[in-house]
């Protein structure tokens, strides 16, 4: 029997919605010209207020973060379905209907579509907000929180409304998921079990349990801008202290070049390699060993050298220790002179959506031919990289590299190649 060399898979259309712009044209326009959002955060849920303790009070929260202010939901979507919606999930089908048209789903079988989400747990403050609505009147529940509280109830939201019949589930990865789906729906085409896979990194909704947990456990910031939430997001600078949550949500329609002939559309990119690789460790501290196999990897299955590689989207989340980690490994992996930019410093660090969000930013700076810059980065942990740093820079991406890493010792790398 022959060996088949396995089918090309490229990236068809992109949806992504942020607390910096909803949709393609306004994400790219705000990285590019570095427009933030950041401040206390002021969703209902994501605060907890004071409390009175022993004739002591107790002051509520401030937490810092990235809030999406108004939401265009496309009017195809009925009121009764909206109605028993979450944020998450309106979020999802906002950005998916972007991506699905830009793609030309509607002209593919639906038997022949696929859908994965990469998160979990993504509606925490809904939950929170209906336990404290109903914890006096548990009767009155809704009976769809039967469903709404199971992750899985994001792919039958997404796949009722696109009729999508060939399989829709879940992965979670900590803040890799939304990678992970990527290189899942990239095997999945590559595969042949369908001919189009969208890839989603869905909006995981925090409640101030969460960001209490994020905050206690030293992942999260800031107390030491908590008077400037602009400066507060600073990956790779000195002055660091956590990352700032970042309302978002990203979605990638993977096909094959067999796809691309029959819709006659243009490309992103192509997916030129990936490798996934655990650390073997329950706990959130990151590996250079790790990171540096993982992009060994991706690179040797995109059949690159490190000096193949003229951008890198890194991780860089603004940890005190995950930092300082990724850039020992790009070292270490010889990619030092690649450009570096920091999405996350303009957005915000969407955790479960975060890599499937910055592989659509690689994307749309490969076609626009520019490179955003960083905020905040004013004194790098190393002048030895390749940063962009103040100002956006005109570059020509050749091929591109997308770091994203979770806790519980997951390291992603994806190849992306210009088309």
């Amino acid at each position: 029997m022959k060996n088949h060399k396995p089918a090309d898979v490229l990236i068809t259309g992109l949806g992504v919605t942020s607390a910096v712009g909803q949709g393609k044209a306004d994400f790219i326009s705000a990285l590019l010209q570095g427009r933030d959002a950041f401040g206390v955060m002021r969703r209902s849920g994501r605060q907890r207020p004071a409390l009175s303790m022993g004739g002591e009070a107790e002051p509520g929260t401030a937490f810092l973060g990235a809030e999406i202010s108004s939401l265009a939901i496309p009017g195809v979507f009925p009121r009764r379905v909206l109605r028993t919606t979450s944020f998450s999930g309106k979020v999802a089908l906002a950005t998916l209907y972007e991506a699905w048209h830009e793609a030309g789903l509607d002209e593919i079988d639906p038997e022949r579509i696929g859908l994965v989400i990469g998160g979990s747990n993504f509606q925490q403050r809904e939950l929170l907000n209906s336990y404290e609505t109903y914890r006096q009147r548990p009767a009155f529940l809704r009976p769809t929180y039967g469903m709404s509280f199971l992750d899985s109830d994001l792919c039958g939201l997404c796949a009722e409304s696109f009729g999508i019949r060939g399989f829709a589930y879940t992965l979670g990865g900590a803040s890799a998921s939304g990678q992970l789906a990527v290189v899942q729906a990239a095997q999945a085409v590559q595969a042949g079990l369908v001919d189009a896979c969208i890839a989603m990194g869905a909006l995981m909704d925090l409640s101030y349990w969460e960001c209490q947990g994020l905050r206690s456990l030293g992942a999260m910031g800031s107390d030491r801008y908590a008077q400037q939430p602009e400066l507060a997001c600073r990956p790779f600078d000195r002055h660091r202290d956590g990352f700032i949550y970042g309302e978002a949500c990203g979605a990638v329609v993977i096909e094959s070049t067999r796809a691309v002939q029959r819709t006659g559309i243009t490309p992103y990119a192509r997916l030129a390699g990936w490798a996934v690789r655990t650390d073997a460790n329950r706990n959130p501290n990151p590996s250079v060993e790790g990171e540096v196999r993982v992009m060994e990897k991706a690179l040797r299955q995109a059949q690159l050298s490190p000096n193949d590689i003229d951008y890198i989207n890194p991780h860089g989340t603004g940890s005190v220790i995950g930092d300082e980690i990724e850039l020992q490994a790009i070292r270490q992996s010889k990619m030092a002179d690649a450009y570096i930019n920091t999405t996350k410093s303009i957005i915000g660090h969407g955790l479960s959506a975060a890599g499937a969000v910055e592989l659509v930013a690689t994307a749309l700076q490969m076609r626009e031919g520019a490179l955003h810059a960083s905020r905040n980065l004013q004194e790098p942990l190393s002048d030895s990289y390749n940063w962009v740093r103040h100002q956006a820079v005109s570059h020509s991406i050749k091929h591109a590299l997308n770091l994203s890493m979770g806790f519980g010792g997951i390291n992603s790398a994806v190849c992306l190649q210009a088309y």
